[in-house]
């Protein structure tokens, strides 16, 4: 009893006992108390080490530079994709104006330009203005050149322009936008 009466005693007293000097009670039956880890440097890894980590690595470094690249080559092929969709989408509009040049010129047939051909010009100038701009035009295109000139001369300025204008646009060879 006296040895726990000094340990409590220096206890109490606030002495500090080393930790190799400190005793645990075991009871029976139980684990032994682990004893506390000691730290340990590790070395410096050596130029091997480094080389085989590397070494490990580099495959799958190579895979994920691989799956990189498929998914740029991914979104290049999107966009080529989109343009080549607006590429096709503006010659279907292409197609489209033509269509409609053709059937515009075709509105205007033989027996009716003949018709017109042969009207007096003021007459002939009074007619057309009355009919729609686009067929106007169509006739005075396959007219001669000199006699819708008369004929566009014995019009009002303001039909005479639009009929000018819609005949200068059918007749343009470029693209229109």
């Amino acid at each position: 009893m006296s040895l726990l009466a000094a340990a409590a005693v220096v206890a109490l007293a606030g002495g500090t006992a080393s930790r190799a000097d400190e005793v645990r009670q075991v009871l029976p039956g139980g684990q032994a108390p682990a004893q506390p880890a000691q730290l340990t440097r590790e070395k410096a890894p050596d130029e091997s080490e480094i080389q085989r980590f590397c070494s490990n690595i580099a495959d799958a470094a190579r895979d994920r530079r691989y799956a990189l690249q498929a998914e740029e080559l991914k979104q290049l092929q999107a966009g080529i994709d989109q343009r080549m969709k607006a590429l096709e989408d503006k010659r279907a509009e292409y197609e489209q104006w033509l269509k409609r040049r053709e059937v515009f010129l075709a509105r205007a047939e033989d027996s009716v330009v003949k018709i017109y051909a042969g009207m007096k010009p003021d007459a002939a100038a009074e007619r057309l203005a009355m009919v729609n701009a686009e067929l106007a035009a169509a006739i005075l295109m396959k007219l001669d050149a000199r006699k819708a000139g008369v004929i566009l001369n014995e019009m009002d300025q303001k039909a005479a322009a639009a009929l000018t204008g819609i005949m200068a646009s059918a007749a343009r060879r470029v693209d229109p936008s």
